[in-house]
């Protein structure tokens, strides 16, 4: 369902104290809304038990930042998620628990209530379910999730807030659907490319991004063959031909089946300018190293993508790429206070 500033209706005046328990709000002409649905973009789907409610909402939203949920108490999902940069992490791999190495890059939270299914081998189905994995991973939070909902059980706010929000006590249940309801909140989608595109602003990008635009939607280098639709991404299982021989097996470790080796789900590109370190492993460092990995077409892999053939480009066009690339950097999205730290 369309639900277009349900909290922020009224306007403030910006740096007018409030206190933590206060609902913060925004004027409309600078930032968008909460769950403001951008110009081409479907609603929001959420499950029938898990609605967009306030309560659940400011409920998931103080989880996020909760270094409770480590074992150490050292990180929170805002650790690895961070908003300046689109809610992705700025290492290959992010730290967590006694400082240990997580096993994949840490991909961007942008618009995540849009995808069919999540981690790098689609073996999770819901948001919901998506919550327990980080928590109970061992080089993440290194947690029980039981254990985890009765510690914050015993804090009168958090469990005063569960009863407010789903009518019960705080135990996993709410634990799951509260962060989910805030994670489904991360919408991306005013760039200065969604400016242009929707006819909002045509001066909105240059003329050389505009001529990336054409390169990246062209048959030659067949970007949009992969990175399709209002998200760019197909979300499908692909091999781009990173390695020869991969450390991580892709989505094998959940089907078990050989043609799966090595596949990944396809990322959105959404503010992909903002997302380095690249793949899933963060072994590419910067935009440029992205374009000369795709223009060569990447190593033979058995099951390398039959789109990875490699193109060529002079200086001025893959400036032009990555110019439009970096116009799909929403600004709004990563200032947006609605979604700073309690």
């Amino acid at each position: 369902m369309r639900i277009r500033g349900l909290i922020y209706l009224g306007i403030l005046v910006m740096g007018t104290a409030c206190k933590n328990d206060d609902i913060q709000v925004l004027p409309s002409s600078e930032w968008p809304a909460l769950m403001e649905i951008p110009t081409g973009f479907p609603e929001v789907p959420e499950p029938s038990d898990n609605a967009f409610t306030k309560e659940r909402w400011e409920l998931g939203k103080r989880l996020f930042f909760d270094k409770r949920f480590s074992s150490d108490q050292s990180i929170s999902c805002a650790s690895c998620h961070k908003q300046s940069i689109a809610f992705s992490d700025d290492v290959a791999k992010s730290i967590g628990v006694e400082n240990r190495t997580g096993f994949r890059n840490a991909p961007s939270l942008a618009n995540v209530a849009y995808h069919p299914y999540y981690t790098r081998e689609g073996g999770i189905q819901s948001l919901e379910q998506q919550i327990a994995v980080p928590i109970q991973e061992h080089d993440e939070f290194n947690n029980n999730i039981v254990e985890l909902a009765a510690l914050l059980q015993a804090d009168p706010d958090l469990n005063q807030r569960a009863l407010n929000a789903y009518g019960r006590p705080f135990d996993p249940y709410v634990l799951t659907r509260a962060l989910a309801c805030f994670e489904r909140s991360l919408i991306s989608g005013f760039s200065p490319y969604d400016l242009y595109i929707n006819n909002i602003d045509q001066e909105a990008i240059s003329d050389v991004a505009l001529r990336g635009m054409d390169l990246f939607f062209s048959d030659d280098l067949a970007c949009s063959s992969c990175h399709s639709g209002f998200n760019f991404t197909n979300y499908a299982f692909e091999n781009n031909g990173l390695y020869l021989t991969y450390a991580d097996s892709g989505r094998y470790r959940l089907t078990f089946d050989t043609l799966d080796i090595a596949r990944f789900k396809v990322p959105s590109l959404r503010n992909i300018a903002l997302t380095a370190p690249y793949m899933h492993d963060g072994s590419i460092v910067s935009l440029e190293d992205v374009i000369d990995h795709y223009a060569t077409g990447g190593f033979n892999h058995k099951h390398k993508s039959n789109l990875m053939q490699g193109f060529e480009l002079n200086n001025s066009d893959r400036q032009a790429l990555q110019a439009f690339l970096e116009s799909l950097t929403d600004d709004t999205f990563i200032t947006n206070p609605i979604f700073a730290e309690p």
